[in-house]
């Protein structure tokens, strides 16, 4: 059975584009889930800690610096490590980093990790939908650091027309297209996202029922859809595999489990995408027809075309095709064949 990997999921932004609401409206609604956090201030006090160490079940904060430059992978790895000991009992675990930091070397830092108990769960940019064009202007680099994004959050889409906001949107998918943007207030962003309620049967971040059942209409934000793929018949790993690496415009995650005809008895491949990242992981069918169950989550995105073109992966016929499960397994999630991350956009 394959280890149950904590997922550490990145947030950046400029100063002030509300990364620390953000975190404190989900540790809010969390529902239950036990959530580590690594707090990045720039300064000697270190206010966001304060600011989260009421509602975190476990924290670790560094001050005085800036992540992305004060330690090396071994560093974060030594952070990281006192999270996700199976002990702490921590589900998932938030890293936000200061307002000054290079989301670029910070998933750098993310994917040397050499810590087999934590799995990369994505990378978000928090996004001043007020000042982020005059920001851009001072700090060009902003722009780029959208480019690492596995999602844009466009907070503070209150405090701007439509228009402006439509401006803003535009900027961000310039720089960053086929990125999820959710626009929103006061950082309310659905926890749905990146923790998984319990205590469901789970898949990694999200669980297989919960995005199939879950209400978003409620929420302020940005909707944001999910849809449900299963297949009885076995997927041709050439096919899903060519799906996965061109992702469709605003495919944020894709979670679940896929069946490639593989003979061998460990044959289950449980399949998690966050953004470009793409991990597999190996274990053994359970009592049951073998089938491929798969919930894919995005903004933007196109239900029924997605459904459609998860229906072409589907395999002409049972025989194993082994060449490209070889291709397919180059992501699998196991000692020395680690994760890969896709090219970074």
């Amino acid at each position: 059975m394959a280890r149950q990997q904590v997922p550490v999921v990145l947030v950046a932004g400029f100063l002030g584009a509300g990364k620390t609401t953000m975190l404190n409206y989900l540790l809010a609604n969390r529902e239950g889930v036990r959530v580590g956090v690594v707090v990045n201030d720039f300064g000697q006090v270190n206010i966001d800690a304060l600011a989260v160490a009421g509602q975190v079940d476990t924290m670790v904060s560094l001050g005085n610096g800036c992540l992305c430059c004060a330690v090396d992978a071994s560093g974060l790895d030594a952070m990281l490590g006192k999270l996700s000991r199976p002990e702490a009992g921590i589900d998932v675990i938030v890293v936000e980093a200061s307002g000054i930091a290079e989301p670029r070397d910070l998933l750098r830092l993310m994917i040397a990790s050499e810590n087999p108990d934590i799995r990369y769960g994505g990378l978000v940019e928090v996004v001043d939908a007020v000042e982020f064009e005059a920001a851009r202007v001072r700090h060009p680099e902003l722009t780029e650091h959208l480019r690492v994004a596995d999602l844009v959050v466009l907070n503070k889409a209150d405090r701007v027309d439509g228009d402006a906001l439509a401006k803003v949107r535009g900027v961000v998918e310039e720089h960053a297209p086929g990125i999820p943007v959710l626009a929103t207030d006061h950082g309310r962003v659905d926890p749905g996202l990146f923790f998984d309620p319990r205590p469901r049967e789970s898949y990694g971040q999200l669980s297989f029922d919960d995005l199939r059942e879950h209400d978003h209409s409620e929420h302020l934000h940005d909707q944001f859809e999910s849809v449900t793929f299963t297949s009885s018949r076995p997927l041709s790993p050439r096919r899903l595999l060519a799906f996965l690496e061109s992702r469709p415009a605003g495919l944020y995650r894709v979670k679940g489990h896929v069946d490639l005809a593989s003979p061998e008895s460990r044959s289950r491949f449980g399949l998690h995408t966050v953004g470009a990242f793409v991990q597999v992981e190996r274990s053994a069918w359970g009592p049951g027809p073998r089938r491929t169950e798969l919930v894919l989550i995005g903004a933007g995105i196109d239900a029924g075309d997605l459904e459609r073109q998860l229906a072409a992966c589907v395999a002409e016929d049972e025989v194993p095709d082994e060449r490209g499960l070889l291709r397919f397994l180059r992501y699998l999630n196991e000692p020395d064949e680690g994760a890969r991350h896709a090219e970074e956009t």
